[in-house]
C-alpha cells in the first residue's frame, strides 16, 4: 500500500483547519507550542496556545519598559524633581539594557511556561500539581514584582515629583542648617586658640563707635541740654575718641602678628563654609532615586493601591502557568504523545510505565534502551570471542613447545641457553 504525506492544508470531509499566520506562528514559538503538531491540531489548540505565547511575549515586553525605566531612573543626572530634563545618552543606554532585561524574562517565562506540565489532565488544580508547580510558581512572583514596581512609580510620576522635591528643600534645609551650625562651632573653636585678642579687639572697636556717636551727636546739638558747636563737650569727647583710636592702634601693632592669622584662618573657614552652601543643591538632589521613589509611591498610591498593582502583574505572570494546570488533554497532546512514542521507538527506547516500586512505595517507570542493549550485547560477545580465541591460541602454542622437547630435548634445552 502506498503512503502519502500528510499537508496541513489538506482537506478533511468532516473538518477544514484554518491557515495559520505569521503572528500565530511567533506566538506558538513563545509559548513553546510544537508547529507542526499544532498545524496538525485542532483550532481551539492553536488558540490556547496563541494566548499563552501572547502572555509570555506581553510579560517580556512589559519587563523590558520596566528594566529600561528602573535603570534610567537609576543612572541619569540628578536634579530638582520638577525640573529635570531628559538625557538622551541615559536614554540610549537604557533602552539597551530594557531590550536585554525584556529579552531575559522573556525566556525565563517561556521555560516556565514550558516545563509546567498539564497536571492529571483534568481542569481542576489538584495539590499535587500546587508543589509540583510551587517553584515555578515563586519565579513568576518575583518576576512579577520586578516588574510592577517600575511601572507604578510611572503611573504615579507626577504625584512623586512633588514630594520628591518637598523632601528635596527639607533636605536642603536641614544641610544648610548643619552647615552654619558647623563652622559656627569652628569659628569659636579658633577664636578661642587666640584667647581673647579678638574679644578686646571687638570691645575697643564698640567703644571706638559709641564715643564717636556721642561725639557726634553732640556736634550736632542732639543730645539733651546742648546746643549745637564744638563746645568744651565736643572737645572733651573729641580727645576721648582720639584716645580710644589710638588705644587700637596700639592693640593692632602689639598683636599685629596674631590678629593677620586669626583672620586668615577666619576668611579660610568663610570660603569653605560658602563651598559647602554651594554643594547643598546638589546633595539634596541626590535625593532622587529609584528607592526613594519607591517608597514616596507608597506613600502616595496607599498600601492597597500599591498592593492591588503588584498583584495584577501577579494575575498576568502567573496564568500561563495556572492555565497549563487547568488544561485538559486535547488533540494536541495526543499528538505530541504519539510522536514520543514514535521518537522513542525509532532509537529504541522502551518505557514500561508503573513497572516497580521504590522502597517508598512509589511507582516507577522502567526505561529499556534496546540499541544502547544491543551495542553493550555485540561488545560483550565480542570480548568473549577474543577470549576464546587467545586461549585456543594459548593451547595449540604449548603443544607446538612440547612436541620440540619430545623430539629433541637437548637441542630445546641449547636454544634456550642461547636465548638467555
Amino acid at each position: 500500500m502506498k503512503n502519502e504525506s500528510y499537508s496541513p492544508s489538506q482537506e478533511r470531509e468532516y473538518y477544514k483547519l484554518p491557515q495559520s499566520g505569521s503572528v500565530m506562528r511567533f506566538l506558538w514559538k513563545c509559548a513553546g507550542g510544537d508547529r507542526y503538531l499544532l498545524e496538525r491540531a485542532t483550532y481551539s489548540d492553536q488558540i490556547k496556545y496563541m494566548c499563552l505565547g501572547g502572555i509570555v511575549f506581553a510579560t517580556g515586553a512589559m519587563a523590558g519598559l520596566a528594566g529600561g525605566y528602573a535603570f534610567y531612573t537609576i543612572f541619569e543626572p540628578h536634579g530638582s524633581a520638577i525640573e529635570n530634563p531628559i538625557h538622551y545618552p541615559t536614554v540610549f543606554l537604557a533602552l539597551i539594557f530594557g531590550i536585554i532585561w525584556g529579552l531575559m524574562i522573556y525566556n525565563i517565562d517561556r521555560f516556565i511556561v514550558t516545563s509546567t506540565g498539564k497536571g492529571d489532565g483534568t481542569e481542576a488544580i489538584t495539590v499535587g500539581e500546587l508543589k509540583s508547580a510551587l517553584p515555578r510558581i515563586l519565579m513568576g512572583i518575583i518576576i512579577a514584582m520586578t516588574i510592577s514596581k517600575p511601572v507604578e512609580i510611572r503611573m504615579f510620576k507626577t504625584e512623586i515629583d512633588i514630594k520628591l522635591r518637598e523632601k528635596q528643600l527639607e533636605q536642603q534645609a536641614q544641610y544648610q542648617a548643619k552647615v552654619d551650625k558647623t563652622y559656627s562651632d569652628r569659628e569659636k573653636l579658633l577664636e578661642n586658640e587666640f584667647g581673647s585678642i579678638a574679644n578686646d579687639r571687638t570691645k575697643l572697636i564698640e567703644r571706638i563707635k559709641v564715643a564717636e556717636q556721642a561725639y557726634t551727636d553732640n556736634l550736632m546739638g542732639k543730645a539733651n541740654g546742648i546746643g549745637a558747636g564744638n563746645g568744651p563737650l565736643s572737645k572733651a569727647l573729641k580727645s576721648q575718641l582720639d584716645n580710644l583710636e589710638k588705644q587700637l592702634e596700639d592693640f593692632d601693632r602689639q598683636n599685629g602678628k596674631d590678629l593677620i592669622e586669626l583672620n586668615k584662618r577666619k576668611d579660610a573657614l568663610r570660603v569653605a563654609k560658602e563651598n559647602e552652601r554651594g554643594n547643598n543643591e546638589k546633595i539634596a538632589n541626590g535625593l532622587d532615586g529609584l528607592l526613594e521613589r519607591i517608597k514616596i509611591a507608597h506613600e502616595v498610591s496607599g498600601f492597597w493601591i500599591s498592593l492591588f498593582i503588584t498583584l495584577l502583574f501577579m494575575a498576568i505572570e502567573l496564568t500561563p502557568i495556572f492555565f497549563k494546570l487547568m488544561l485538559t488533554k486535547t488533540t494536541y497532546d495526543y499528538l505530541a504523545e504519539n510522536r514520543d512514542e514514535l521518537l522513542k521507538a525509532d532509537y529504541g527506547i522502551e518505557v514500561k510505565y508503573d513497572y516497580y516500586k521504590d522502597k517508598d512505595g512509589i511507582e516507577r517507570h522502567l526505561t529499556i534502551n534496546h540499541e544502547a542493549e544491543r551495542i553493550i550485547f555485540e561488545k560483550r560477545m565480542v570480548t568473549n570471542i577474543q577470549k576464546e580465541l587467545t586461549k585456543y591460541a594459548v593451547t595449540k602454542y604449548k603443544e607446538r613447545e612440547m612436541k620440540k622437547i619430545d623430539d629433541d630435548l637437548g637441542g630445546y634445552i641449547k636454544s634456550i641457553d642461547q636465548d638467555e
